[in-house]
């Protein structure tokens, strides 16, 4: 294994909350915080592959920058077949991007323009799972629900999962997408089955003993 750490993959002091990587290795995005509002960016993943690209000038380093988040971008997660990006913030919105042209635009090299806005949740949204097929799309907010997307006919809702007592930090589809699972501030972790979007079982032993919140954010 290799640590990199390049310099460039910076928003003037600003903090990323989150980062994923595209399926098929050419690009990564960052969410975190812009100027005055929530920001995610599309970075080539080329000049950390080659030195020679990291030099070069005309190897542009992000591809796109987009702005629309309204607050602080938590979570940002790509489609497992790589058509979609997922994003979802403070403003209780979630946004799924897809790539519209390559060539310059205000936005970078590539411009990914927004092809929905997700608006059910009340609550900051915390974290985004696609299923394995990429045709559902989890999300879990502060408001304590987590919401199944239909990603083939958005915006349309698939089941909201209703249960926990505290705000819900985290989600993530098992590989075959039979379960999703949920952690919550609660402290527990839920198992919905996919098949009804029943609840499977309650894990809470574990974490009966944790203080009232973590700063742990993500369950995969």
């Amino acid at each position: 294994m290799k640590l990199l750490k390049p310099l460039w993959v910076a928003d003037e002091g600003k903090p990323f909350f989150s980062i994923d990587i595209h399926p098929d290795g050419t690009r990564f995005a960052t969410g975190g915080q812009g100027e005055d509002a929530g920001k995610v960016v599309v970075w080539n993943m080329a000049p950390l592959r080659s030195e020679s690209d990291e030099m070069d000038e005309r190897v542009p380093k992000i591809l796109c920058c987009m702005t629309n988040h309204l607050g602080c971008v938590n979570c940002v997660r790509w489609s497992h077949d790589g058509s979609c990006l997922a994003s979802g913030g403070d403003d209780s919105l979630i946004m799924i991007w897809q790539l519209r042209s390559q060539g310059p635009s205000l936005a970078g090299p590539e411009l990914w323009s927004c092809a929905h806005i997700l608006r059910s949740h009340s609550g900051d949204v915390m974290d985004l799972a696609w299923s394995p097929d990429s045709s559902h799309l989890a999300s879990c907010s502060v408001d304590n629900n987590i919401i199944v997307w239909n990603a083939v006919s958005l915006p349309n809702i698939t089941a909201v999962l209703r249960g926990h007592n505290g705000l819900v930090k985290g989600v993530t589809w098992d590989p075959v997408g039979k379960y999703l699972a949920s952690q919550s501030d609660d402290k527990t972790v839920r198992v919905w089955r996919t098949s009804d979007w029943k609840e499977e079982t309650m894990v809470k032993g574990p974490f009966e003993g944790c203080g009232g919140t973590t700063h742990v954010l993500r369950l995969g």
